[in-house]
């Protein structure tokens, strides 16, 4: 994704989570981002507030943010939660404070994207302005009913300004794969496909863990492995559940 892309996928809500640090515990707040350019995404904080100190201190941020068909909260017959169809951004990342020369100067060549924000500090003067320069993040874009689409997720990940990531997804080593079927018949995100040694498609692998669990070969790798008496007593519980409600 550009970062005009992942500034509009923001834009379609209005306001979203702002996760920083502060000591050993995490701290969020509602916040928005402002603007973008090619140096990275925008927002301001007041310098009296606790959010621009853990900026200051550790200079890392996480966004997340949910647009989805209904936002209110609702359940299933089984008491189950419903999610209506939506998709999920999140970034990660290193943040820098942006002086007030720099961004007057973004405001003469761009007073469109950069004006709004000299305005607001000739309001609030304790107002600072940051920017997200260096980030990884996720569209995660669902619909689990599958009202859309004949599947229910696809997922991508990005980076910005030579940030890593990991792709999404589980992985099949084919060198232990026998080709059993076992990982297909638990999957319910239609990601894994057959073949002489099977293959998940991690765009639409939700790393639920049920391949992983059920494969008697130890071919799919987790990103977080469960030890083995974790793997054997969910396995055993999987197994119950498919009794109880055979795939149709």
């Amino acid at each position: 994704m550009t970062i005009k892309e992942v500034f509009e996928k923001f834009e379609m809500l209005h306001s979203y989570t702002f996760s920083t640090i502060d000591g050993e515990y995490p701290e969020v707040r509602i916040a928005h981002f402002l603007t973008y350019d090619d140096n990275g995404l925008y927002f301001q904080t007041m310098k009296v507030k606790p959010f621009y100190a853990q900026l200051m201190k550790t200079q890392k941020l996480a966004v997340c943010a949910l647009v989805a068909d209904d936002g209110s909260a609702d359940h299933d017959e089984d008491g189950l939660s419903y999610f209506p169809p939506g998709f999920f951004i999140r970034v990660s990342g290193d943040t820098r404070c942006v002086s007030l020369e720099e961004l007057h100067e973004k405001a003469k060549k761009d007073p469109e994207k950069f004006g709004p924000l000299e305005k607001d500090i000739e309001r609030y003067p304790t107002m600072t302005t940051f920017v997200l320069h260096k980030f990884k993040g996720e569209l995660y874009d669902y619909d689990f009913e599958k009202k859309n689409k004949d599947h229910k997720l696809d997922r991508s990940r990005f980076a910005f300004n030579k940030a890593k990531y990991q792709e999404p997804g589980f992985s099949i080593d084919k060198d232990l794969c026998v080709g059993c079927g076992k990982c297909k018949k638990v999957c319910t995100f239609n990601a894994i496909k057959p073949g002489k040694t099977y293959t998940i498609d991690g765009s639409r692998c939700d790393e639920c863990g049920s391949c992983y669990s059920v494969c008697p070969k130890d071919a799919i790798k987790a990103k977080s492995p469960l030890s083995k008496s974790e793997k054997k007593a969910i396995r055993k519980s999987i197994k119950e559940y498919y009794k109880q409600h055979p795939v149709k």
